[in-house]
Parts: C-alpha cells; structure tokens; sequence
C-alpha cells in the first residue's frame, strides 16, 4: 500500500525500526511495515512493529502485535480477537455492514479494551481520514486491517524518488503522447453542455473553445463535480448521492531543518493532537536528500472544525500554524527539537492549504459513494470517492480510475459489465424533490479553485473567501 499524507501528539510510531540513517541515498524501495499504529512516551521513545521475513499474511501481522510489549498488555491483545474474526470469516462484506458505526462504537461493542484507542486507533484514524475515531466510519479501519491481515504485500510503504510533475506526471504524458493522445494543462472547463436526452454534447472551456469527445470521464473530486454538475442531471438519482460526500480540510507542512533529525527514518504515525504522519524526505526521497539537514513533511490535521478539530486552523496564519507544530515537535523530539529554535533551527518552511481534501468517512457515507458507470451513456466518474473497496487515497483513486476504465471499454465491446449499486430509497425521495438550478461552476483559477492545496497568498484567501466561506471562520 502506498504511502499517503495523513495526520495526528506526544504518543506515536515508526514503523519499522531500522539503523541510523544510512551514509548515501540507497534508490527507494518498499518497505514492510505494520500498520500505523502509534505508541510513544514522553521521553521521546519510539515503538516499532517488526514483521518476520518469510511468514505469510495474516501470521506475520499477528506475530508482529504479540512481539511489541509496549503497546496493549497480551490480555488486551486477546480482547481484540472477537471483534477481527468475523473479518477474517466474513470479509468485505462484514466489512461494509460496519459503515453505520464509528471506530469508538464498534470497539465498544465488541468489547475491545478503551485502551485500544488511545494507543492504536487515534493514530489510525487520523493518518486514514484525518479525523478522530469518534468521527471515523469501522469501515474504513477495517479496510486497511484487512489488508493488513491478507496481503503479504499489503504492509508495503513506498516513496517516490522525487516531485510529482517530474517524477509520476511527466512519464504518463509521454506515454499518452506516445499513443496519440493530448494532455491539455491550464485548460479549464467551464460548463459540461448536455443534449435534450442529458448526453454530454460537449465541453465548454473558459476560453469559448469546445471539446467535443465519444466518451467523457470526470476524476473531478467530489465537492467540485457538484459544483459542474448540469441542471438537466439534477433530478437523477445517482447524482444525489453526491449530496452526502463532503471532502474535508488538510495542511500539509514542509520544515527544513539545519540538523539530522535521527530518529525519523522512515513515515512515522503520532496521535498528536494536530500532527499525523511525517517523514524526513532527505532520507526517504532521493531529489531532497541531505546527509547532514532534515526535510520534515508533516501533515496537520484535524485542522478544522469541519474535520472535527476544536480550532479553525486553515483560517489561521503560516506563523501561528508553525508556531503550534514546532510545540509539538518540541514533544515528540526533545532532545532534538526546541519550540524556541534553540536546538534543530528551522530554516525555512511551506505551509500548504487543501481546503477540500478525500471525503469525510463519518459512519453511513459508503452507501452514497456512486458507482464509476452513469446514467449518462457518454459520462462516466472516476475517483477515490466513488464505489470501490478501498479508503479516500492514491489506491482509492487508482482503483477508481481501473474500474472507469472498465465502463468504458464494457460500453465500446457492447457488453453490460457489473451490475449497478443500488441507491437508498432516501435519495430517490432527494431526487424527486430536488428543484434543479443552473450549475454555479467554479469560480476563480489556481489550484484552491479546483480542489487542489496550494500556498496561501491574498490571491488563494479571496479565492476561498468567494466559494467555501465558512472555512475561514475563526474558531
């Protein structure tokens, strides 16, 4: 499973333990690690859980628990039984009939020890959906667990050598050049225009130009697809499914530091009260690798009340938002790291804002993420946020876009392929009742305007002050 930005105090993992950082940058590599559990006390120690090369999945994952003695006491390791097995019985479908429940209400249900939380399922929650587990739907923890229990490659964690653009976008435009295809950037679209039957006829730029196309696909994230969504689509039931999906705030933070930070080698998982995941990218991404100064990625979450948080910290300044994390990182590494800068000294730092991020998995969500195939013959969705077995995440949105890929090709060979999800009768009723109104679009440019993270300026905070106000709310 791929590494992802997530979030979350004093008490958090790294997973696995290895040497002092290593004297040259080795090419990345995946790793096995555990699941992200967290556990550390205030000295400052950290808690590793090791998984045994050679024995299979789930023997590995469950060796891996009973050999760290740090965590949960062998009797509460055992409590946690009955609530797994039905997992392992049953699986996907036991799985999703736990959306309606909260990772808090399932565990007390099942009996699982309080304990469980504070020491695994803060961090869990918050590195998978950046919230709280009271507000996190079992389904998604079960989800990865499952992984976790069934995958001998599922406890895998990869970086990339490098940034994005260069390193993921640039050879996958070339491959579609290769094969004759166009990527068009800085081309965004104004209105999907639709025919009298609500087939796409084409799609309108901002600069009046048209695109006319035999299939559209829209990897839009949720919160801006409701915003392009044509009037003539309205009343369709499958499109008020959308009404109950709500993408969540995030920060993520870049800190460069003038020494070697020593004990972060690899992501690290912390139930940090606004810190989640981190890594050092001068050890783990070879285009930010120093021998002698750290490059913390850390994200902040939750960040908003809107996540859960009590504090609206995306309306807050860079110098507050830093201000807080290099308090927290004075916890997490005091021997190393000094709110006052009188130990590691932060040379420079980037704070960047993603209003609307994955979608919040609060219990009862799964039964509303739309399948990829439409009721418009010519459109279909692509995105972590629609039906597939996993999270909000880069495996989400892969997944998501294989099984777009899928209608398509179905639709061009004539062939019906998988059968509907079927909708609640409760968006029918949303539907029949829905007074269908022109699309608002989106407004403005930049990545903030389009679901993206971006750096605040004046430019990024007018932006958002025009189409999600309520995020700048102080709190």
């Amino acid at each position: 499973m791929l590494g992802r930005a997530f979030s979350g105090s004093v008490l958090h993992t790294r997973l696995p333990s290895r040497t002092a950082p290593t004297p040259k940058w080795r090419p990345p590599r995946a790793e096995k690690l555990g699941p992200p559990l967290s556990a550390r006390p205030p000295s400052g120690e950290f808690t590793t859980f090791d998984f045994v090369p050679g024995i299979p999945a789930p023997f590995n994952f469950g060796l891996a628990i009973l050999m760290n003695q740090k965590m949960l006491t062998l009797p509460e390791k055992l409590q946690c039984a009955p609530a797994l097995l039905p997992m392992l019985i049953k699986g996907q479908e036991f799985i999703e009939e736990q959306d309606e429940k909260s990772v808090l209400e399932f565990m007390r249900q099942y009996g699982m020890p309080e304990r469980i939380n504070t020491e695994v399922f803060i961090s869990m929650a918050k590195a998978l959906d950046f919230i709280d587990p009271d507000k996190l739907s079992m389904t998604v923890v079960l989800t990865a667990m499952n992984r976790f229990l069934n995958e001998d490659e599922g406890l895998q964690m990869g970086f990339l050598d490098g940034n994005q653009p260069e390193r993921l976008c640039a050879p996958m435009v070339e491959s579609i050049k290769k094969n004759g295809g166009e990527v068009r950037t800085n081309a965004p679209v104004k209105e999907i225009v639709t025919n009298e039957d609500g087939s796409v006829q084409h799609l309108l730029m901002r600069d009046g130009s048209t695109i006319e196309a035999d299939e559209y696909i829209s990897a839009m994230p949720v919160d801006v697809m409701k915003r392009m969504e044509p009037k003539a689509w309205q009343k369709m039931p499958y499109f008020r499914q959308m009404d109950s999906l709500e993408g969540i705030p995030v920060i993520n933070l870049h800190l460069w530091f003038d020494k070697k930070l020593k004990g972060v080698d690899h992501l690290c998982f912390s139930r940090s009260s606004v810190l989640s995941v981190y890594a050092d990218m001068s050890i783990t991404c070879k285009e930010y690798y120093d021998p002698e100064k750290s490059m913390l990625e850390l994200v902040f979450a939750p960040c908003s009340p809107l996540a859960g948080g009590k504090i609206n910290w995306i309306a807050k300044s860079d110098d507050e938002i830093i201000a807080e994390t290099m308090k927290e990182l004075e916890r997490l590494f005091p021997l190393e790291i000094a709110a006052d800068g009188s130990k590691a000294k932060l040379l420079k730092h980037a704070v960047v804002r993603t209003p609307r991020s994955v979608y919040a998995a609060i219990p009862g969500r799964n039964k509303f993420r739309p399948s990829q195939r439409t009721p418009i013959p010519n459109f279909t969705l692509a995105g972590d946020w629609t039906s597939q077995k996993f999270l909000g995440s880069m495996e989400g949105a892969l997944l998501g876009g294989k099984l777009a890929a899928e209608v398509v090709v179905d639709r061009a060979m004539g062939v019906a392929g998988k059968p509907d999800k079927a909708i609640i009768p409760e968006v029918v009723k949303a539907a029949e009742a829905k007074v269908p109104k022109d699309p608002i679009g989106v407004r403005g440019e930049g990545a903030i305007a389009f679901g993206g993270g971006a750096v605040f300026n004046e430019a990024n905070r007018k932006q958002m002050d025009e189409t999600d106000p309520s995020q700048l709310t102080a709190v």
